[in-house]
C-alpha cells in the first residue's frame, strides 16, 4: 500500500495550517470514522473530541443519515436550483422554517457557514438598497468575532491574526468590544453594559448608515469560546430595534444543540431578521449550509423581473440533494433519538470537571456553555500571563492527547473540549480524565 501520509505531503495544501510545520511533521490521516471514534490509515483509534471542527452531531457513520443519502443517490444527486425546484431542499426548507424562530419564513441555501454570512450580509445591504435607503452600507460587529473567510465575512471579522493579511481587500466596518468578563475589570454586568454602550455609540455615529449589526450569539467560537453575560444578546436586539437596524445572528457553530438547545438564539428569546447555519446542518456529513431571514425582508426582493430588486446570488450546488437529504435525516435523528433530551447528564459531567481542571497549576479560565467548553492555559495562574507565543503550548497538549487517543485542536493557547453531542457518558468520562491528566501532569513537562 502507498504512503499515504507522503502522498499528503505532495499533494494536499491544508486549511489553516502552517504548511512548513506540516511538511516537516508526520501527519495523521484519517481513513474511516466509527460513532465517536476516529481510525487513522495505521489502525490508531482516536476519540473525535473537536467533532471533527464541531460539526459532527450523531456520530459517524450513524446508518439513519447513511441510509437516507443512498436513498437520495438513487433518485438524484443533484440538480440546480436555478430557475427549478429540487424536492429535497423543498423538504429540508420547511423543516427549517418550522424549527428556527418565528421570525424566520425563507431559506436560502449555499455550502459553508462562510457563505452563509456572505449572503446575509449581501441580503442586508441590499434590503435596504431596494428600499431606497443607499445610505446604509455599514456593519456593527463584535471584536474577536469570527464569521467565515469569503471577502464579506472576513470584512465583518474581529480577529486580527486571522484578517490582517486581507486588510487591502475588505470594506470597512465599525467593531466594539466583546462582552468578556474574564479580560475585564469589572463584573459580568459591567462588562455587559460596557459593550452595549459601545454598540449604542456606534449606531449613534453612524445613525441612518448601518445597514446590520452581525454576531455570534452567547459563545465567540474562534475567540477562544468567549462566553457572553447573560442578557447581552437580549441587549443588542433591543438596540437593533430601537436604531431600525437588521440584526444577523451567526449560528454556524452555536445552532444545533451546541449550547444546549437547539438554537442559541431561543435563550434568551430573540429572534434575528437574518439566520445563518451551516457546519452541524447536514449532522457534519455534507457541506450544506442556509440563510434564514424574514418575510419582511424577503418581501423587499419582489418586483418586475426587469427592475433589479433580484438577490443575483447563488452557486451551482445551491441546494444539492444528497446534502439536504442528509440534514433532513438528521433532524430526524434529533427528534428519534431524543438527542437534546439527553445532554443535561452530558453538560452537567463537563461542568464538574471543568471545576476540577479549574484548579490546576496552569489554567487561567475555564469557560463552558452547553456542550461547548474551552480550558485556558496561561503561564501565570495569578496574573493570568499567558504562554509566549511560540511555546505553542494549546497545540502541544493536544499533539499529547493525540498519543493517548484523543483527537483535539487548540485555538492558540485555549483547548475546545467539543465532542458529538451523542457522545455516551462512559466515553466523555474518559476523554475528560484525559483531558485533566495533560492539563495537569504533563504539561509541567513541556
Amino acid at each position: 500500500m502507498r504512503d499515504r501520509s507522503q502522498l499528503d505531503r505532495q499533494y494536499v495544501w491544508h486549511p489553516f495550517t502552517a504548511m512548513q510545520g506540516w511538511l516537516d511533521a508526520e501527519p495523521v490521516v484519517i481513513e474511516r470514522g466509527e460513532g465517536v471514534y476516529l481510525y487513522d490509515t495505521r489502525g490508531n483509534r482516536y476519540i473525535d473530541g473537536v467533532s471533527s471542527l464541531w460539526c459532527n452531531i450523531h456520530g459517524h457513520q450513524h446508518p439513519h443519515i447513511n441510509e437516507a443519502i443512498r436513498k437520495q443517490l438513487d433518485k438524484i444527486a443533484h440538480s440546480t436550483l436555478l430557475g427549478l425546484g429540487s424536492v429535497a431542499s423543498i423538504e429540508l426548507a420547511e423543516r427549517l422554517v418550522s424549527i428556527t424562530p418565528q421570525s424566520l419564513t425563507k431559506v436560502f441555501y449555499s455550502d459553508s457557514g462562510a457563505t452563509a454570512t456572505e449572503i446575509a450580509i449581501k441580503m442586508a445591504f441590499q434590503y435596504w438598497l431596494n428600499k431606497g435607503e443607499k445610505g446604509r452600507t455599514r456593519f456593527l460587529a463584535l471584536r474577536n468575532s469570527y464569521h467565515g473567510d469569503t471577502i464579506g465575512s472576513v470584512s465583518v471579522g474581529g480577529i486580527r491574526l486571522l484578517h490582517q493579511i486581507f486588510g487591502p481587500l475588505v470594506f470597512e466596518a465599525s467593531f466594539c468590544d466583546c462582552p468578556f468578563p474574564y479580560r475585564f475589570e469589572g463584573t459580568a454586568e459591567e462588562c455587559k453594559e460596557y459593550s452595549l454602550g459601545q454598540m449604542e455609540g456606534l449606531l449613534q455615529e453612524f445613525e441612518g448608515r448601518v445597514a446590520a449589526i452581525i454576531m455570534e450569539p452567547l459563545v465567540q467560537g474562534a475567540a477562544g469560546l468567549i462566553m457572553h453575560p447573560e442578557g447581552f444578546l437580549t441587549g443588542v436586539k433591543e438596540l437593533a430595534g430601537r436604531y431600525g437596524v437588521l440584526l444577523i445572528l451567526d449560528e454556524v457553530a452555536v445552532g444545533f444543540g451546541r449550547t444546549g438547545t437547539m438554537w442559541a438564539c431561543t435563550q434568551e428569546s430573540v429572534s434575528p431578521d437574518l439566520m445563518c447555519l451551516g457546519k452541524g446542518l447536514t449532522g457534519g456529513y455534507l457541506p450544506v449550509a442556509a440563510t434564514l431571514t424574514s418575510q419582511t425582508v424577503f418581501e423587499a426582493f419582489l418586483g418586475e423581473p426587469t427592475g433589479m430588486t433580484t438577490f443575483y446570488h447563488g452557486h451551482t450546488f445551491t441546494g444539492n440533494a444528497l446534502g439536504c437529504a442528509a440534514a433532513v435525516a438528521s433532524l430526524e435523528v434529533f427528534e428519534n433519538e431524543g438527542t437534546l433530551a439527553r445532554l443535561p447528564e452530558k453538560i452537567s459531567l463537563i461542568d464538574k470537571y471543568l471545576r476540577e481542571i479549574s484548579e490546576l497549576e496552569f489554567v487561567g479560565d475555564v469557560r463552558q456553555r452547553g456542550m461547548m467548553a474551552a480550558v485556558e492555559l496561561v503561564a501565570d495562574k495569578g496574573t493570568k500571563r499567558g504562554f509566549e507565543s511560540g511555546r505553542k503550548m494549546g497545540a502541544k497538549v493536544c499533539q499529547v492527547l493525540r498519543s493517548k487517543g484523543v483527537m483535539m485542536r487548540p485555538l492558540g493557547d485555549v483547548l475546545v473540549i467539543m465532542p458529538p453531542l451523542a457522545i455516551g457518558l462512559g466515553v466523555l468520562e474518559e476523554m475528560l480524565e484525559l483531558v485533566k491528566e495533560c492539563v495537569g501532569k504533563d504539561l509541567r513537562k513541556k
